[in-house]
């Protein structure tokens, strides 16, 4: 395929509000409390770790890259006394699965087709490289049209996300410091900060850290080079995310894209924008 990076940043505007259901809908927030997990943080945690196993915070932290390392440290592997991986695994699923349901009703035969094709990129994926992808790669899809559309999403979009990670760690970027160069751009701090769980003082660490490089100017905004590197970021993630766009049927991507456009612009409907994803409103 000629433009595999275009489409593979064009597909995951699509495919991540499908997956992202299991941070916002109530299905799933209710699914993870009928599990032990009270919180959101607990259910965050455990249910996007789980696939790793009885996993603490330290590798969870790394492959996360974004959070801060005591945030994650009072989750995990505390979690684990009150959830084993397995249950909290079949609590993410069923809630997402639920939330889909009721967000797609109507709309069977277009997920039940997109599923499949998704599926279809992602059999054979080659996750070299890429810890969560490949964990959740490894999981079985739950059932039906809805259960297997999440599992799909849900293996491309942490394929795309560690390869992210890749690019940030690539451009000297710490997972603080992406942040805050991010909020230099185009997202409000208070998306991202309290979410990823970083002091003032780490922050104001960071963007003392990204002024000294010539990133961000001195009212926090990004300079042309912190754009320029903001830009060329993406661009590796979107190469890195290429490949199971790569050598496919000529059409299939568009007919995704017609199947998957209206399914995004459904679970938009559970999700909220601005967000700490970076995620954009589906379009029209």
């Amino acid at each position: 395929m000629a433009d595999a990076p275009g489409t593979a940043r064009a597909l995951w505007a699509l495919f991540e509000p499908v997956h992202a259901v299991t941070y916002f809908a109530p299905e799933a927030l209710s699914a993870f409390a009928d599990a032990g997990l009270r919180g959101f943080w607990r259910g965050y945690f455990a249910g996007r770790a789980a696939a790793l196993g009885t996993v603490g915070p330290e590798p969870v932290t790394a492959a996360f890259f974004g959070f801060a390392p005591a945030m994650v440290a009072r989750a995990l592997p505390e979690v684990w006394s009150a959830v084993t991986p397995g249950a909290a695994l079949a609590a993410r699923q069923a809630g997402a699965r639920a939330a889909l349901t009721r967000l797609l009703s109507g709309r069977e035969r277009q997920t039940a087709e997109a599923a499949d094709l998704l599926l279809e990129r992602v059999r054979g994926l080659d996750c070299a490289g890429r810890v969560l992808a490949a964990a959740h790669h490894g999981l079985d899809a739950p059932p039906g049209p809805a259960g297997r559309l999440w599992h799909a999403a849900t293996v491309l979009r942490e394929h795309r996300g560690d390869g992210h990670v890749a690019a940030l760690v690539a451009a000297g970027l710490d997972g603080c410091e992406s942040l805050v160069l991010r909020t230099g751009i185009d997202l409000p701090r208070h998306e991202l900060q309290p979410f990823r769980g970083w002091s003032d003082a780490q922050w104001q660490a960071a963007v003392d850290r990204l002024a000294g490089r010539g990133l961000l100017d001195a009212a926090g905004t990004a300079t042309p080079k912190g754009r320029l590197l903001h830009r060329r970021v993406e661009e590796a993630t979107d190469r890195a995310a290429a490949r199971p766009w790569q050598e496919w049927d000529a059409g299939a991507p568009e007919r995704l894209r017609r199947l998957l456009a209206p399914l995004a612009g459904s679970c938009a409907a559970a999700l909220r924008f601005p967000n700490p994803m970076g995620l954009p409103a589906p379009r029209e």
